[in-house]
């Protein structure tokens, strides 16, 4: 038992070492641990970001950080037939995974690009809808993130992040709402509380 103790206690601290250097030095999580992003959500589900997200037909909305497609293979339903989801991430093999889902799903309206959300590569007022979920902690400079998407969005365009636990890269609300007024976003509405919640904002 002794033993078994011991080992657990290491366990628990290598991962409470992880967290902390996770969280000292954002970054994507690899390719390699996609395992961790394909988990089911149930406080961050489909449901309830498309309650928050209001997402209507024919829109063009955009997701950063979509992993393996968790909820973009959805979201791209819920602006069909007209409209356009994109997907940007840092790593083309988390972009090159969910289009294979896609394709295997028959959806043609997603359009991925490979880049950092800190410089986004779309003209001013492009998006109506913009969203990242577990994503916005990975990113070293949040409140450049934030000011990039705002300036993407259409005037009265909307914002929406998912954050929870365990992700060991957590935003907490008030420091989001902190930063997204810094960016020049008016929080707008919130589905949940601590330590999973849904957020937006709008650009005004």
């Amino acid at each position: 038992m002794l033993v078994i103790g011991a080992a657990l206690a290491g366990v628990g601290l290598l991962l409470g070492y992880r967290a902390a250097r996770w969280r000292k030095d954002p970054s994507a999580c690899p390719y390699g641990q996609r395992l961790w992003v394909e988990l089911p959500r149930p406080f961050l589900g489909r449901t309830r970001l498309r309650r928050i997200l209001a997402p209507q037909p024919g829109q063009r909305v955009l997701e950063i950080g979509p992993g393996t497609g968790y909820y973009a293979l959805h979201a791209a339903r819920w602006v069909a037939p007209n409209g356009t989801l994109d997907i940007l991430d840092v790593q083309q093999e988390m972009l090159d995974h969910t289009m294979r889902r896609a394709g295997g799903l028959g959806l043609t309206n997603i359009a991925p690009r490979r880049a950092d959300a800190r410089t986004l590569p779309y003209p001013d007022d492009t998006f109506d809808v913009a969203y990242l979920v577990a994503t916005l902690g990975e990113i070293a400079d949040q409140e450049r993130a934030l000011k990039e998407i705002r300036r993407v969005l259409k005037p009265d365009g909307r914002l929406v992040i998912g954050e929870g636990f365990p992700d060991p890269h957590m935003v907490r609300f008030e420091t989001l709402r902190a930063r997204a007024d810094s960016a020049g976003l008016a929080p707008e509405n919130r589905i949940g509380g601590a330590p999973d919640y849904f957020a937006s904002f709008r650009a005004p």
